[in-house]
């Protein structure tokens, strides 16, 4: 790298700081833009006003209900969930996930977090399977709940002749069936306008949650597609300063929808569909959720997927039934691969690993799986021990990257020596020096070729960590969570600091802070490349500052993977160097040819 270019990536870099920075600025006053703009209208009183309205842009369909009528609730319970149905648009309100905490509170904090179960679908402002729309469809918005063991239903019948009939049955493995009957019972033809099908509601789960994760996602038959809680943030097509617009909607498909899914990092609610009556279109929409807002939460705002269905006829007699499949739990692959393989959906992709790195992160997750299962070591252990795994597989390949480089190292005069003999001819020179190679045995390749191959692993590590719900309060020595950073105490005041400071101050992690120092003692012990600038090998060096800045706040368990993995790469540098025979440089030389022995 020139001067020139040592220049444009230090500017880079500054533009990237000052981008965080503005990105800080920026956020807040988008949130307080998104609150104003999706805030549910205070109702009036009662006597005024009897109907509370939730509007909703695009299609604008509105959820009504009778505040004079009661609502009545039916709860059910079984071994892992808690399932509560209301008669107010005759929905599932929430379900409690009973073995999973709300939150789990890092220890450097002194007050605890309200440690409720954790809760899908909380503080909405409607049920799963709500059917929105014009007015007419919603009525007053109040069912008739009835319920019987496992089976709740739920009826409405309008002054037209049309009924709605809603069943639900609680199943295992996070699963509720569900059907929904559209009922003629006039002699006359009923005309049905467009509806939107409430999946659920994407929130944040506790008070330590930003809600950058939630968002929808869909699948059409052939691959999963996501949306988070950015798209209604920003415009995705401006770049650093120039002014954006917020997206209010997300509308996607065409007669292909699946399953859609309501997501946030760990937990989903997904709506499953049978591949022969897909749904026209999933929407969804930032929405500010109602209720009372978890205390300390930093987030207010919910992503509300639907499933779209158009307007059609209702002929005399006629009944339109659609049968679907709710999932409403944690986002467990294993749980997630069994259920896709019985519905024949791929309802894992839920996980959002990816298309490229996929393979990797599964295939990551089922090992990490498998030696916990064996082990019974906690995650932590675990991830130290598959590291060091991973390790060993790799080991012959690192240490001869590491002699071919010292190699390269010992020969390094000799390439100085060809660079200065053939600088008008470079052609030439890149041949003497790929002839010099090949007699010494050096691979110029040698050096690059185990990075290459290692960050398949380190990127699907972090795309794996970023929705292990296994990781979720799993700890390690002084690690609370190795979901999270492992924040052990705030600085605070200092918010100033790009990438690292939050509004809360400056947190002290020391997972990353060890990573570091690995990494500037493993760059400190690899030689660099011959002839390479030494302001480049100045950048090398110090480049571990930059992986720093970028994973200091994400999750323990990604920075312990790393800080393992640097230190089994120093010791088997400091393994093969003392090991490593002595090398002359100019043992085959190019520049001369071998000198015949005087007799």
């Amino acid at each position: 790298m020139d001067r020139t270019g040592i220049i444009v990536v230090t500017i880079c870099i500054i533009l990237l700081g000052f981008w965080f920075v503005a990105e800080q600025k920026y956020h807040p006053q988008m949130s307080r833009q998104q609150t104003a703009t999706n805030a549910v209208a205070a109702p009036k009183p009662e006597a005024e006003n009897p109907i509370a309205a939730f509007p909703a842009p695009g299609m604008s369909p509105v959820f009504l209900f009778d505040t004079n009528v009661p609502e009545k609730m039916i709860v059910i319970t079984n071994a892992h969930a808690r399932y509560a149905f209301t008669s107010r648009d005759g929905g599932l309100k929430s379900v409690d996930l009973l073995d999973f905490p709300e939150t789990v509170s890092p220890r450097w904090k002194k007050e605890m977090a309200a440690n409720g179960v954790a809760t899908l679908n909380t503080r909405a402002a409607v049920p799963v399977l709500a059917i929105l729309g014009e007015p007419g469809l919603i009525g007053d918005g109040s069912f008739t709940l009835t319920g019987t063991g496992d089976d709740v239903r739920a009826e409405k019948s309008f002054a037209n002749g049309l009924r709605i009939v809603k069943e639900f049955h609680v199943g295992s493995n996070y699963l509720v069936n569900a059907t929904v009957r559209l009922e003629n019972t006039s002699s006359k033809p009923i005309s049905l306008p467009a509806q939107e099908w409430i999946v659920g509601t994407a929130t944040p789960m506790g008070p330590d949650d930003n809600g950058t994760a939630e968002g929808v996602m869909w699948y059409n038959g052939v691959k999963g597609q996501d949306s988070t809680l950015a798209y209604f943030s920003t415009n995705t097509t401006s770049l650093f300063f120039f002014s954006r617009t917020p997206k209010t909607e997300y509308r996607a498909g065409a007669n292909n929808v699946v399953w859609a899914a309501a997501h946030n990092q760990f937990f989903a609610i997904i709506a499953m569909l049978n591949t022969n009556l897909p749904a026209q279109q999933v929407v969804a929409r930032p929405v500010n959720l109602s209720l009372e807002p978890i205390p300390g939460a930093p987030s207010s705002k919910g992503i509300q997927t639907a499933l779209v269905y158009p307007a059609q006829t209702l002929g005399t007699n006629q009944v339109v039934e659609r049968q679907i499949v709710f999932f409403a739990g944690p986002k467990e692959y294993r749980t997630l691969a069994r259920i896709g393989e019985e519905f024949q959906n791929h309802a894992d992709l839920v996980m959002n690993f990816g298309s490229i790195w996929g393979f990797f992160a599964k295939a990551l997750l089922l090992g990490m799986n498998w030696l916990h299962d064996v082990t019974k070591l906690g995650y932590g252990w675990v991830i130290v021990l598959f590291t060091v795994i991973i390790k060993a597989v790799f080991w012959p390949l690192m240490t001869a990257s590491t002699r071919s480089m010292k190699k390269m190292q010992a020969l390094a005069p000799e390439v100085k020596a060809l660079k200065e003999k053939y600088k008008d001819d470079p052609q030439k020179f890149t041949q003497k020096q790929m002839e010099l190679w090949k007699k010494n045995k050096v691979s110029p390749m040698g050096g690059c070729l185990p990075m290459a191959i290692q960050m398949p692993v380190f990127i699907g590590f972090f795309t794996m960590i970023r929705s292990a719900i296994e990781l979720r309060g799993a700890r390690f020595l002084w690690v609370a969570d190795l979901s999270k950073p492992d924040t052990l105490f705030m600085i605070p005041g200092l918010t100033f600091i790009p990438f690292i400071s939050t509004p809360g101050g400056l947190p002290f992690n020391l997972l990353p802070l060890l990573m570091g120092g690995a990494m500037l003692w493993q760059s400190h012990l690899t030689p660099p490349s011959p002839g390479m600038d030494p302001a480049q090998a100045k950048i090398m060096r110090y480049m571990p500052l930059l992986f720093l800045l970028f994973l200091y706040n994400y999750s323990s368990g990604l920075t312990l993977y790393w800080t393992v993995n640097n230190l089994l790469t120093i010791a088997q540098t400091k393994l093969t160097k003392t090991n490593q025979a002595p090398i002359t440089p100019g043992v085959a030389s190019v520049l001369t040819p071998p000198q015949k022995k005087k007799k």
